[in-house]
């Protein structure tokens, strides 16, 4: 009788006549979600225009024609030759998906370790990534192509795609930092603000400064990371930490595992991607990186237990095993195509995982009661401190290099400015650190000033009771009826974004 009482409440709850909104919330629901249609449909319109006006193939992606201006498909066997030869997309391609994996599959399902947040976890990561390699592509092609070479219009080709998704990396990482504490509405304009800020620096970093970064330790990683930090800093609630939804649970933490293992395998084409045609230094860059993500893994199974001793028993922490284990990838990133030596990307690698290791377990719930800078996924563990550490061995690295050591045209690939400008060995690593600084305050600077403008009450801040929630936004055919008392099954973990030790999940 009891199961029947149970599932009769349950299809009345799913019922058409059953408000969407919970008696505690605050704002009316559907008033959000045809807001957020009116504004994604319009700037989705916006950036069809754009293409229309400013975008078109690269040379790669036209017909060939004969150089006297012959029609398409009566190219001279030279010139057909040629343009074999000099396209790409057999080079490009693997490795630009492999990128693509990990932004989708990798960044979205590693945000899935909350319990009650899942479907905005790797729903929204799916969204915004979406948005931004569309918006990604117009700014950075403006700034890059228009501006900085000159051209009629923005190119595309495999390479533009790949920055594309490093623009989406970024504003998902960002995203980390405010995982479950921003509406989808907030979201979205994060998303658009953000990459302005990211192509800002990114011409700093061409145009003027001229410094090396492979893997984007300093433009993607540290940039994301502290953009999300300032940005969750000017969002600061009460209501955002020590909720118990704020959590997760076995299966949840299994999700999580799936975009930590997705994420590693793929890391060394993130670091090389764009590094061809210097295949050299993209072989570099592959074995560079494998090896440091491998530390910084066996790293980081070696310590957690020491950061998790309860009660006698040494323990593994699964938010240190989803996240530490990829720092290494991070921190080798900006040196990755640089000559570190096998044995300098393992020391690298063992860096990140125990910095990151020591960042969650302790720097997190320093952050979120002393600084009011609350980090839900520990983007500051993650992507933060490691960029750091990687913008610091690429300048050591840089101080060190020299034609004996790359030749001269490695050497032209690695360090432009140290053949064009006469740079030396010391003054390019100046340069080095430089960027580093220059990453940090537009990241500082533009996260606060995209705080302020989505902390207004027109995007639709989350109430209390929705965050951490997909109750009021995502349609699913599971209710939980106590889905604000926690269960014998669900302890809540001592820091932010941390397992749980768990049983099933009972919804």
């Amino acid at each position: 009788m009891a199961d029947e009482d149970s599932h009769s409440t349950a299809r009345n709850l799913l019922s058409p006549e059953t408000t969407t909104c919970r008696p505690t919330c605050k704002k009316p629901i559907n008033g959000t979600n045809i807001k957020f249609t009116f504004c994604s449909l319009s700037l989705q319109i916006v950036l069809i225009v754009l293409f229309m006006v400013l975008v078109d193939y690269g040379d790669h992606s036209l017909p060939m024609l004969e150089s006297t201006g012959g029609s398409a498909g009566t190219a001279t066997p030279a010139t057909k030759e040629s343009k074999e030869t000099a396209n790409d997309i057999s080079l490009y391609y693997p490795m630009f998906q492999d990128v693509h994996v990990m932004i989708y599959i990798g960044f979205g399902f590693l945000m899935t370790f909350l319990k009650k947040y899942g479907y905005g976890a790797v729903g929204y990561n799916f969204f915004i990534a979406s948005l931004v390699t569309q918006w990604g592509t117009i700014v950075s092609g403006c700034f890059n192509q228009l501006y900085s070479e000159g051209k009629k219009h923005i190119e595309l080709s495999i390479q533009t795609l790949v920055t594309a998704e490093f623009a989406a990396a970024t504003v998902l990482i960002t995203y980390g930092a405010v995982l479950g504490k921003v509406s989808r509405l907030q979201l979205l304009v994060i998303g658009i603000l953000e990459v302005v800020f990211y192509a800002i620096n990114e011409l700093v970093a061409i145009e003027f400064l001229k410094f090396s970064d492979a893997g984007g330790s300093i433009l993607i990683h540290t940039f994301g990371a502290y953009f999300g930090l300032a940005l969750s800093r000017v969002l600061h609630s009460k209501d955002a930490h020590g909720s118990p939804k704020e959590g997760s649970n076995y299966h949840s933490d299994l999700f999580a595992m799936i975009g930590t293992v997705f994420l590693w395998m793929y890391w060394p084409s993130f670091n090389a991607a764009l590094v061809a045609p210097d295949y050299v230094a993209q072989h570099r860059s592959v074995i560079n990186t494998y090896f440091s993500l491998s530390a910084a893994c066996v790293t980081t199974f070696a310590i957690s237990p020491i950061f998790q001793r309860r009660a006698g028993k040494w323990r593994m922490s699964m938010v240190h095993v989803q996240n530490a284990t990829l720092a290494g990838g991070v921190a080798i990133g900006t040196a990755s195509n640089m000559s570190v030596s096998p044995w300098g990307a393992l020391l690298i690698g063992c860096c990140a995982g125990g910095l990151s290791t020591v960042g969650y377990a302790y720097l997190t719930p320093f952050l979120t009661k002393y600084t009011k800078t609350h980090d839900t996924c520990g983007v500051n563990n993650l992507h933060g401190m490691p960029g750091i550490l990687g913008a610091i061995a690429g300048a050591i690295a840089a101080a060190h290099a020299n034609v004996d050591k790359y030749g001269s045209e490695g050497l032209k690939s690695l360090f432009p400015a140290m053949v064009g400008d006469g740079r030396t060995a010391k003054v390019q690593a100046g340069y080095q650190l430089a960027g580093l600084a220059v990453a940090l305050g537009i990241a500082i600077i533009g996260g606060i000033i995209t705080g302020f403008v989505v902390r207004w009450q027109i995007f639709d801040p989350p109430t209390r009771e929705q965050m951490y929630d997909d109750e009021d936004f995502w349609e699913s055919r599971a209710v939980d009826l106590n889905y604000n008392v926690p269960t014998e099954d669900d302890v809540e973990a001592p820091n932010a974004g941390s397992s749980l030790i768990v049983g099933d999940d009972k919804v």
